[in-house]
């Protein structure tokens, strides 16, 4: 039984190898929908350098909104070539009072290089420990993958961060956003949450929302 647990595993390393070997990347090929794997791979002959590079983070984002906040990202669906390849990458720009409210990526770890400025950014374990920290200049933070998590702008100036993911496509839920900008039944949310009808109606009203 021994050996022939070791001739499969043998197998199975060798089929792993030679799937690595054979295909380098998988460029997406945005003719295609995307799907739980990610995009189809575009054919190789017609592939690009310019399908490996991505300018637009050189933008600044637009913070004029309700949070102050703007985040550019460069996930599998604007940069074909992280496509497949578990990383990916986005810009957060963080005006004066800007903020990122409690959010989650199911699908990601998440790391944070502040740039410019002062970040107050922390997550919540599942054991409801919060850890939090007001990063500077050069300061980097991890985020685990599902936890929910938030990124203040701690200053007087604008805050300018770039973070990446381990997963092309990290997904994203927004906590207000789904309370506060949805259809969910006012009556539910105050019995979920025990907030108060009058302020979830508020909120409600201010993001948008219906219910």
């Amino acid at each position: 039984m021994k050996m022939i647990l070791t001739i499969f595993f043998l197998i199975f390393s060798l089929l792993s190898f030679s799937h690595a070997s054979v295909v380098d990347f998988c460029v997406a090929d945005y003719t295609f929908p995307n799907g739980p794997a990610g995009y189809s791979c575009k054919k190789p002959a017609k592939v690009t350098v310019d399908d490996f590079v991505y300018s637009a983070l050189g933008i600044a984002g637009n913070t004029s909104n309700i949070i102050k906040a703007a985040v550019s990202p460069a996930f599998d669906a604007q940069f074909p070539g992280v496509n497949g390849l578990g990383i990916s990458i986005a810009r957060l720009d963080l005006a004066v009072g800007g903020v990122i409210p409690l959010h989650t990526h199911p699908g990601a770890s998440e790391i944070l290089v502040v740039i410019q400025g002062t970040i107050c950014a922390g997550f919540v374990s599942s054991d409801n420990t919060v850890y939090l920290k007001t990063l500077k200049k050069g300061d980097i933070m991890v985020f685990p993958q599902g936890l929910l998590h938030f990124q203040v702008n701690g200053g007087g100036t604008p805050a300018l961060a770039f973070v990446s993911f381990s997963s092309a496509n990290p997904g994203l839920q927004i906590l207000d956003f789904a309370l506060f900008k949805s259809d969910f039944p006012t009556e539910l949310i105050t019995a979920t949450t025990f907030l108060d009808a009058a302020q979830v109606k508020k909120l409600k009203g201010v993001l948008g929302g219906s219910g």
